[in-house]
């Protein structure tokens, strides 16, 4: 009975998480390039984008061909900004373009 109510507890626990929305880069450290995308959830964009790149499917090619000449280890997501959980839900897709573009020029990054 103690594993059901940890089991409940644990499922509420990931309810109650707080998901972080803001712009991260993925950068290769062999060559110096990077790539920088917004997201309304960091943690699911990083599996999602190395579930991508390792099965060679990632829709930005530039950044797939760079993964395939330098390998995974020589790559790293970093989260550069994130936004206030309390953002009006109809401000977000603006802001986080905003801050994406923001981002992009500062790091003369390509665009996800």
């Amino acid at each position: 009975m103690a594993s059901h109510e940890s089991r409940k507890e644990a499922i509420r626990k990931f309810k109650e998480r707080k998901v972080l929305l803001g712009v991260y880069a993925v950068r290769c450290a062999a060559t110096g390039r990077a790539w920088v995308g917004a997201s309304r959830n960091l943690e699911a964009e990083k599996n999602g984008s190395w579930f991508c790149l390792r099965s060679g499917s990632h829709i930005e090619r530039s950044l797939q061909d760079e993964w395939n000449a330098q390998g995974e280890s020589a790559f790293q997501f970093e989260i550069l900004e994130t936004l206030a959980e309390d953002l009006h839900a109809l401000a977000i897709p603006d802001l986080l373009k905003q801050k994406r573009a923001e981002w992009v020029a500062k790091l003369n990054a390509t665009k996800l």
